[in-house]
């Protein structure tokens, strides 16, 4: 568990940290601060609205790093090659569900997340 969440709260606050790629900032404040004026849905913000432009080669890309892969290891692991893995992560290529299905075994994913 994270320290932040380790901590109580006091009064009606909680403490919320999290990272954002740095080209977002800008976009997240704005929704942020839109969501502060509404009384009634203070809890949360919908993630289409942040990342208007996340499709599955992003999440792919995104869990390959996290998982500390290269293409050319994620393609071995997966019986491909590294051209098919480079076309899925820029969207040259589609990603089935088959294949979102052994994607999400290797990356520890959600297999959703591709599709």
């Amino acid at each position: 568990m994270s320290e932040a969440m380790k901590k109580p709260t006091t009064g009606d606050y909680v403490e919320v940290k999290f990272r954002i790629p740095a080209t977002k900032v800008v976009e997240v404040k704005e929704v942020l601060a839109s969501y502060g004026a509404l009384a009634e849905e203070p809890d949360s913000v919908p993630w289409e609205e942040i990342y208007p432009d996340f499709n599955g080669s992003v999440a792919l890309r995104g869990a390959r790093k996290r998982e500390g892969l290269t293409q050319k290891e994620l393609a071995r692991l997966l019986g491909v090659s590294q051209t098919h893995i480079s076309e899925m992560e820029h969207g040259k290529r589609p990603i089935g569900k088959d294949m979102a299905r052994r994607l999400a075994k290797v990356l520890k994913a959600d297999y959703r997340v591709f599709l």
